[in-house]
């Protein structure tokens, strides 16, 4: 059984290396809550809201997640007996949403828990992989710059692509990147900018062999998503519309997409992350992981969880040395030649720095049982 004693939350700040944009929103300093959990023994577990400091991705902040974690979810953990993370959730049923402080906790739980039975954080989730294959974003700038990241990216090795588009920055773009990148495994983030109004110009994009599209339509427009499909060739990948499994069951009735991302802050953690993988596994829906420009915490958990076999896509799991100068994690996560090996270390099986977050803190609040 866990049993939390002590719950701290580091609130840091770290600058990206450079700035990143996409259809909705653009990211310069990035603001994140790092969750440490510590049981009856003294072991702790990490975790971390993946939350912006605004409100442009999900409903939710920075500021509105340290809220429900100070004053609702932490309160709700201490001194609970934890015989398995999946607990958690009849826990936070009572609470709606809020899923990106929901699963901050849910990876600290998960880390603290593989970290008990001497196992890593894949073999916990049932991870078989011993490597992932790994996948990079490249957000919004000039047709140049764009270029000149893709073939810095090549030459290190990524295993797929994906561009920012909205309805200004589309199909110039990705006809200028076929151009100088034929045979790219290529695929296109439109982030909900556009509306069923689009389609045609949507269909536009089925000459240029992408691998997908990811969200084109509003995440509440899953019929609509449906509509979509029927009318283009290139596979719909939805990420803000799943929030659940039953969304991605609803999705996969519907006919709403081909490929699902999964990203364990959105869904609320690594918990509702399985259970969407193994339903999207029997209905032979092939999932990614998706990335929030996280911290090496999340980026650890990330790895974990796409060692579980229907994870088929390389996800948005990079290299840390893309977004930071220094990592809040040891050793540093590295991809080589595309291909990022899984820890077989317990727990997260990469140690927290904090002499890095001491650096980086803005605050730090400790709650105590």
């Amino acid at each position: 059984m866990l049993k939390i004693k002590q719950v701290t939350l580091h609130h840091i700040t770290q600058r990206l290396k450079s700035p990143f944009y996409s259809s909705i929103g653009h990211v310069i300093d990035r603001e994140s809550i790092l969750v440490e959990l510590t049981d009856q023994e003294g072991q702790t577990g990490w975790g971390e809201v993946v939350a912006f400091s605004t409100p442009w991705y999900t409903e939710e902040t920075i500021t509105t997640a340290f809220h429900l974690l100070k004053d609702l979810f932490i309160p709700l953990i201490l001194n609970q007996s934890i015989a398995h993370p999946e607990e958690l959730q009849q826990l936070f049923s009572p609470y709606k949403r809020n899923n990106m402080a929901k699963a901050s906790i849910d990876g600290a739980i998960w880390d603290l828990y593989a970290k008990r039975q001497n196992v890593s954080l894949s073999h916990a989730l049932g991870g078989k992989k011993t490597k992932i294959e790994s996948g990079v974003v490249i957000g919004m700038s000039s047709i140049k710059e764009m270029s000149e990241q893709i073939r810095s990216y090549v030459d290190e090795g990524y295993k797929r692509f994906k561009v920012k588009i909205s309805p200004k920055q589309d199909i110039s773009i990705i006809e200028e990147i076929r151009r100088d990148f034929p045979t790219l495994p290529l695929m296109a983030d439109a982030n909900s900018s556009y509306t069923l109004a689009d389609v045609h110009r949507l269909k536009e994009l089925d000459k240029f062999n992408l691998m997908m599209i990811e969200q084109p339509l509003a995440a509440d427009d899953i019929i609509d998503h449906a509509k979509l499909q029927e009318a283009i060739n290139t596979p719909i990948c939805l990420d803000e519309s799943i929030i659940t499994v039953d969304d991605a069951r609803k999705a996969i009735e519907l006919g709403s997409c081909q490929i699902i991302n999964i990203k364990a802050g959105r869904v609320g953690g690594l918990t509702e992350s399985k259970k969407i993988h193994d339903l999207c596994f029997q209905h032979k829906i092939p999932v990614w992981c998706g990335g929030m420009i996280e911290t090496g915490v999340s980026r650890a958990q990330n790895i974990a969880l796409a060692s579980l076999p229907n994870f088929s896509i390389p996800g948005d799991i990079s290299s840390s040395s893309k977004y930071w100068e220094e990592d809040v994690v040891s050793p540093e996560i590295k991809a080589i030649s595309g291909v990022i090996p899984v820890s077989q270390k317990p727990g997260l099986g990469y140690e927290v720095k904090s002499d890095i977050i001491n650096k980086n803190r803005l605050s730090k609040t400790v709650i105590k049982a």
